[in-house]
């Protein structure tokens, strides 16, 4: 598993078992809406202030894998 990936977050006691970033509440989602919705990454940052890049990039890297996995 790369490094990104081990700031996202599966647990059945946090937001419902939604992947989150860092077991700190923040869907992986709601950040993917975020920034489809035309937020720029610093956006994002200066929003939710206990984000890292690093948890930004880790949004968008599930998101690739998830979709490489449902092709295969």
């Amino acid at each position: 598993m790369s490094e990104l990936l081990a700031r996202i977050t599966i647990s059945p006691e946090v937001c419902h078992g939604k992947p989150v970033i860092r077991s700190l509440r923040y869907p992986v989602e709601s950040i993917l809406e975020y920034l489809a919705g035309g937020d720029s990454m610093e956006d994002v940052l200066r929003e939710f202030p206990d984000l890292e890049r690093d948890d930004l990039l880790a949004c968008l890297e599930f998101a690739r894998c998830s979709l490489q996995l449902k092709s295969q």
